[in-house]
């Protein structure tokens, strides 16, 4: 095989996130959206874009995490000051590195897979340490924006969500489980899943719906387990992509 044709085995088309990512750089670039000016709404990027608000909403996190925007609650998403000088300074044009997994995406990929998961682990009904931990953990975070705390929640929020595997006692599961893990560590995913969760109640709500799930398993309720991991993944769902339209990301227009 030659290299061409290794290379082109290789091509990965850029999710729909990170294509509206660099519709939005260029546009900074070329000054259509000068720094310290402010960027459209979501609802009309999706409507330029001819791509979901989701889509939108992932974009708008990815250029958040390369500085290049910030958004104020209430008011919408400005242009960094020093975007242009960050443009200059970072890879060459064309040249976008990794991508991190689309939160929306994996989302619905856990849709599938986490109600059967509890289903599984409900069918034992045991109590579990490291679970319980986790959920004593979540219950001491107050305040989102303080970066121990944060990180704190992250970190109980993803090994919680994993442990419900290890309640399997299937291998296979917990396998599957460490790759969805993966996700939850990625900056994208933590940005917006940490602006979803912006104070006190929420974080309540979601302490709440763990403790659900986790009471449900150990009383070995395989349809109460899944259908409160079902709502919970619907609500997180919503609160990232916060709006209500469809979750598909459709094809966006060269």
């Amino acid at each position: 095989m030659d290299a061409a044709m290794q290379e082109q085995n290789h091509f990965q088309p850029l999710p729909i996130y990170e294509q509206v990512a660099e519709q939005i750089r260029n546009s900074i670039a070329g000054g259509e959206f000068p720094p310290e000016s402010r960027l459209p709404s979501e609802r009309d990027l999706a409507a330029r874009f001819r791509v979901s608000r989701p889509a939108v909403r992932e974009a708008i996190g990815a250029l958040q995490n390369q500085q290049l925007v910030m958004t104020r609650r209430g008011s919408g998403t400005y242009v960094c000051a020093d975007a242009l000088q960050l443009l200059q300074q970072t890879r060459p044009a064309g040249d976008l590195g990794h991508s991190d997994d689309s939160p929306v995406s994996t989302l619905e990929v856990r849709l599938m897979l986490e109600p059967a998961i509890a289903r599984m682990a409900a069918r034992r009904g045991r109590r579990d340490e490291k679970a319980e931990h986790y959920l004593a953990l979540m219950k001491n975070v107050k305040n989102i924006d303080i970066q121990s705390q944060q990180a704190l929640w992250s970190e109980c929020d993803r090994l919680f969500h994993r442990q419900l595997a290890v309640m399997t006692g299937d291998s296979l599961m917990v396998r599957i489980a460490d790759e969805i893990a993966k996700t939850m560590e990625q900056p994208l995913w933590q940005r917006l899943r940490d602006d979803g969760i912006y104070d006190a109640e929420r974080i309540s709500l979601y302490v709440a719906e763990h403790q659900f799930i986790y009471e449900a398993i150990v009383h070995g309720d395989e349809e109460a387990a899944a259908f409160y991991v079902e709502q919970h993944l619907r609500r997180v769902r919503r609160d990232i992509s916060m709006n209500d339209a469809p979750m598909q990301n459709h094809k966006l227009n060269d």
